[in-house]
């Protein structure tokens, strides 16, 4: 008798609720657009259209802050620049007058230009440096506009472009605005839904693991910033039509307040969220009149009541399936005998040597002239009291740390440090002394993290939904519904992360470094809190990794662990190697046994 939880008819239920919900923006947008023009209210129309441009905006500045989470608080700068670039190709200040079209994709590329611009100094600027960096530059924008008068018009202003027939009237420029805001909303889902929209958020809340599967922020953000500044240049023209004429004072501050508070009330890594945001805080002054000067005052209330009462914004409210309860006592029981499913044939024999490495923090000496190798098909132990090296280790070869001195090699070949990003190619993965997972996202969206690399589609074709975007989620899916088989989680995929318990944390991290199809294995004290039965159970999963001719490093401190799984196992203490052999030699070597082991 089939289970009811997988049984055909729940599933395929299941699968049309996620389908529903996954365009539920599109169908918000749909529907409620489509209805206002039956209330021929024109005033309504006009807030209508303004909702939809700073929506065409916020999609974009959603990844970059709600996905990426970058503070870009001056994101109005470009606004500015968009419609400044379509006001003046239209009006024929600079050069001969333009189509309004013309004028408008003109406008994105010169957004996209500048978005990279204001968005390279997230390169190196975290938190709030980064946000005072995008307000200087709306700033610097505001006053060029006020000083180049022959172009811009100064203090004066200049034509808005006017757009021909079906869209001269109010209705037909608003149908525009919505079709346009359609367009962005179905393209920024698309990109949630695949592996950049995974990369950005991995990049939010978990970096360091991020650079461990192969994401590489600067490219990532790039890429993010091109789409939203070309996006911001579209609203800036949209925005300078619906003025109908343009001064450097209808780009204030209280809009990119707006932009962003927009996002956070939304909740983070979330389109309908942020889009009903941006709705509610367009139309909010407009049917308070009497409040429009208390605006950004209305503003913060708002963002201060979301965050003490709902600290993950609209799209927690709506997140229904997060709220229903679990099972209780829940076991994990890892199936290793499905592991040639997720890494496919046995690696091929190779050898990573660490020869004289050392490293020193100030003037404490990490690691000490560490010398050993670990072998492909080998279990490799790594002990030693706390604040031995042994992470240190495990860092260096990630290539987070440079030794000062020594290097480690791969079948011969120095690995570049200082480039973490670039281990996953090498089918290097690791997990973590504390798991890092990303929360808000499920179990499932977590291990396919660990496939990003895989992927074949570009940024243009997951924005598009092309056919080897289609391909790659559908891949990836299956290899990360495998992984967690193995470990024993397949029942949790659906589950927030963040609802998990310590012990499920650390085999989902296991199951994302399986999708490297790892030929070598990091692992930091995997069995830190798990309980005997589960530390058993980890260790034949262990063994069975590295039977698939998989070389696992294994920093544990649970000795007992060590000596039943183990091929080799090298000592360290105070940043040496104490010693080195096989498990019986190390149980019987007396300086380990008075430095770590005890009497």
């Amino acid at each position: 008798m089939k289970d009811a939880a997988t049984s055909p008819a729940p599933m395929a239920q299941a699968g049309g609720l996620a389908r529903l919900e996954a365009w539920m923006p599109v169908l918000v947008l749909l529907i409620a657009g489509g209805a206002l023009p039956l209330l021929g209210d024109s005033y309504i129309g006009v807030i209508g259209t303004r909702a939809c441009i700073y929506w065409v905006l916020v999609s974009g500045l959603n990844l970059v802050v709600g996905f990426a989470g970058q503070i870009a608080i001056g994101w109005v700068a470009l606004l500015t620049l968009g419609a400044y670039v379509t006001s003046v190709l239209t009006a024929g200040t600079a050069v001969p007058e333009l189509s309004p079209y013309l004028a408008l994709a003109i406008a994105a590329v010169f957004g996209a230009i500048f978005g990279v611009i204001v968005g390279l100094p997230a390169l190196r600027l975290r938190t709030f440096y980064f946000a005072m960096t995008t307000l200087g530059f709306a700033t610097i924008v505001t006053q060029v506009a006020l000083a180049w008068r022959t172009v811009t018009g100064g203090g004066v202003g200049v034509p808005g472009p006017v757009f021909p027939w079906p869209f001269d009237s109010p209705w037909g420029f608003y149908y525009f605005c919505l079709a346009l805001a359609v367009v962005c909303t179905w393209m920024t889902m698309n990109v949630a839904a695949s592996r950049f929209g995974r990369s950005l958020v991995a990049i939010r809340d978990a970096e360091v693991a991020a650079e461990s599967v192969g994401i590489s922020k600067p490219a990532l953000l790039v890429t993010v910033f091109l789409f939203s500044g070309a996006v911001a240049g579209i609203a800036g023209g949209l925005f300078a039509s619906l003025q109908s004429y343009i001064t450097p004072d209808a780009f204030t501050f209280d809009l990119s307040v707006l932009f962003f508070i927009a996002i956070l009330i939304g909740g983070r890594g979330s389109i309908l969220g942020p889009l009903l945001g941006t709705i509610i805080l367009t139309a909010l002054p407009e049917f308070a009149a009497p409040l429009v000067a208390w605006s950004t005052f209305l503003y913060a209330v708002l963002l201060l009541v979301i965050v003490l009462a709902v600290p993950g914004g609209i799209a927690e409210m709506l997140d229904y399936k997060n709220r229903r309860p679990l099972e209780q006592h829940r076991e994990i029981r890892p199936r290793p005998e499905l592991l040639p499913q997720v890494m496919g044939e046995r690696a091929q024999p190779g050898l990573l040597m660490l020869k004289d490495l050392s490293l020193s923090f100030g003037g404490v000496r990490a690691i000490d002239g560490v010398d050993f190798e670990i072998k492909t098909g080998e279990v490799h132990g790594l002990i030693g009291p706390n604040g031995s090296g042994k992470t240190t280790i495990l860092n260096v070869i990630s290539g987070y740390y440079a030794p000062q001195e020594g290097h480690v090699r791969l079948d011969g070949k120095a690995l570049r440090p200082r480039s973490p990003h670039t281990r996953a190619g090498l089918h290097i993965a690791r997990t973590f002394q504390t798991p890092r997972l990303i929360g808000d996202t499920s179990v499932l969206e977590n291990v396919m993290v660990g496939g990003t690399t895989q992927g074949r589609g570009s940024f243009v074709e997951s924005l598009l939904a092309l056919s080897r975007h289609r391909r790659d989620e559908a891949r990836l899916s299956e290899a990360a519904t495998a992984a967690l088989a193995v470990v024993g989680l397949e029942q949790l995929a659906s589950v927030r992360s963040d609802r998990l318990q310590h012990s499920e944390l650390r085999f989902v991290e296991i199951a994302r470094a399986l999708m490297l199809r790892p030929s070598f294995l990091l692992l930091d004290e995997p069995a830190a809190g798990l309980s005997v039965d589960e530390i058993k159970r980890l260790g034949a999963l262990i063994v069975t990794v590295s039977q698939r001719g998989t070389g696992v490093l294994l920093v544990e401190h649970h000795a007992d662990l060590i000596f039943d799984i183990c091929d080799r196992v090298t000592v360290l203490n105070l940043g040496k190697v104490l010693a080195s052999g096989t498990p019986a030699e190390i149980r019987a070597h007396r300086e380990v046994i008075n430095a770590y082991l005890g009497a």
